[in-house]
């Protein structure tokens, strides 16, 4: 089987639902720049040979509906002859798609294929827009419909993670990625641009700024001022706002190509995409996902906890991240070492294709030779999947 090599990996800023930067930016324009940001840093790529482009997206309705995936090749000026999918996994939706396309490119099915990720939870609102449990069904599997916030709670007190561990690591998740702001090392962002409506002679006018940082890090966050906030999923829980993670906007893409066009075009390629798993766990404790699948898929690549440079690990909850990275023996040094989706938000769908564009801009300030993304799947799932960076 064929390597499967990431020529590039980009991402715009998160920015907060309904309160952020992107809050009146359709997911389609996010999306599309991006896309065509990714093909303005891979010199040589001519469109006209791009296979396909996978897009993950964890609620594809509304303006994220119609097969994202095939309209926004159009709206980003892609050929006609370039095709598009939409890939649901929930939140390993945007490495899911990122996967699908290296398969096809190690496959020799593709030589080059774009994976790619988007939501806006400003547009869908977290579990869409008309949900219908199965009525039936939720007499006997309602955990397959519980809360996310609740699964965060059970994993606390099943697991037993305390609020002060829980603050303390969200503390941890906004001074990373505060500092990171203020030194650039988000090098994998790319200035963005952003919509709002402003009123002109009684009217509405659409105007255009860049964004060009993530806007929900908290630089002044403090233990106390977290220690405040009330639980918001179980009277006397421990999950907060602030040790949640933030629903965010945003979009990211990733372009993969074999050896032989790699070398065609003269390009000097980043990283490799070396093996990406998931598996099923409690739909009620899903958070726990990411225990079960980082074990798989180092056992499937023939390596071990301590043979991996760096660690994302989605901080969906500040309890389930905490009982992952403990019960899998990971140091804490190694873990979202510019912070998380904590500071740093999870924009469902796209979080996996961001993720992917963040570790490999921190392998290559660091020089880790391997790194693994993972997160925890609603539904009760993990995935995980293992990047090399290249000499």
């Amino acid at each position: 089987m064929r390597d499967a090599y990431i020529v590039t990996s980009v991402r715009t800023p998160g920015c907060r639902r309904a309160k952020g930067a992107f809050k009146d930016t359709r997911p389609e324009d996010m999306l599309a720049f991006i896309l065509n940001a990714a093909l303005k840093q891979t010199p040589n790529l001519d469109p006209k040979i791009i296979d396909d482009v996978m897009v993950g997206c964890a609620f594809p309705e509304a303006e994220q509906g119609l097969n994202i995936g095939r309209i926004v090749t159009q709206i980003a000026g892609l050929p006609i002859e370039v095709s598009g999918a939409t890939v649901n996994r929930f939140c390993a939706s945007g490495i899911e798609a990122i996967a699908l396309a290296a398969l096809r490119v190690m496959a020799g099915w593709s030589d080059v294929a774009i994976g790619s990720g988007v939501e806006s939870m400003t547009y869908v609102p977290m579990g869409g827009n008309m949900a219908r449990p199965h009525p039936e069904h939720c007499k006997t599997h309602a955990d397959l419909y519980v809360s996310m916030g609740i699964t965060a709670e059970n994993v606390a007190k099943r697991y037993k993670i305390s609020r002060q561990e829980q603050d303390e690591f969200a503390l941890w998740s906004h001074q990373k990625a505060a500092e990171a702001t203020a030194k650039k090392l988000f090098t994998e962002i790319v200035p963005t641009p952003a919509f709002k409506y402003v009123t002109e002679n009684g009217t509405y006018k659409k105007e255009s700024f860049l964004m060009s940082h993530d806007d929900g890090i908290r630089a002044e966050t403090t233990l106390e001022g977290l220690a405040k906030l009330r639980p918001v999923f179980a009277a006397g829980g421990s999950v907060t706002a602030g040790n949640s993670s933030q629903t965010t906007d945003g979009a990211a893409a990733t372009i993969l190509m074999s050896g032989d066009k790699v070398k065609e075009l003269g390009l000097k390629p980043v990283a490799k995409l070396k093996c990406y798993t998931t598996v099923g766990c409690r739909p009620d404790e899903m958070g726990v996902g990411p225990k079960y699948a980082i074990p798989k898929l180092l056992k499937i690549a023939g390596l071990s906890i301590k043979d991996i440079g760096l660690f994302e690990l989605n901080e969906a909850f500040a309890s389930q991240a905490l009982y992952c990275a403990k019960e899998l023996g990971i140091e804490m040094s190694k873990i979202n070492i510019h912070g998380g989706a904590i500071a740093l938000g999870h924009p469902l769908g796209c979080t996996g294709a961001k993720l992917c564009a963040t570790l490999i801009a921190n392998m290559r300030e660091r020089g880790a030779k391997y790194g693994v993304e993972s997160m925890c799947i609603g539904g009760g799932m993990g995935a995980a999947a293992l990047i090399e960076l290249c000499d």
